[in-house]
């Protein structure tokens, strides 16, 4: 499995749209920046047929250090869950492929 980089998306995006990289890199760059943001602030972000990025505590709980078997206390802390959306399942199970130089509308 390969890893793509936001460098990288940003050149492809830029290479498709004909957009200068520069400002690809600057809107994807604030795009990236709303969702910490929003996240932040404890709310819910749903995207349409890719997904949802919610917050979740995670409970206090009591575990163990596996080296020296000592008990140690883990704090409640929050975390980002994401769950796919439609489309990202069904390109995720090969029942269809996204080709992304076509325009979409939804939002």
């Amino acid at each position: 499995m390969a890893t793509t980089t936001k460098k990288e998306l940003i050149d492809r995006i830029s290479e498709e749209t004909q957009i200068r990289r520069s400002d690809v890199k600057r809107a994807v760059q604030s795009f990236l920046d709303h969702v910490i943001n929003e996240l932040g602030r404890g709310n819910r972000l749903e995207f349409r047929d890719f997904g949802v990025f919610e917050i979740k505590e995670r409970a206090p709980r009591l575990a163990q250090n596996p080296k020296t078997l000592e008990r140690v206390q883990v704090p409640a802390k929050r975390t980002v869950k994401f769950k796919l959306g439609r489309l990202m399942r069904q390109s995720l199970d090969g029942e269809i492929v996204i080709d992304p130089s076509q325009d979409s509308d939804d939002e």
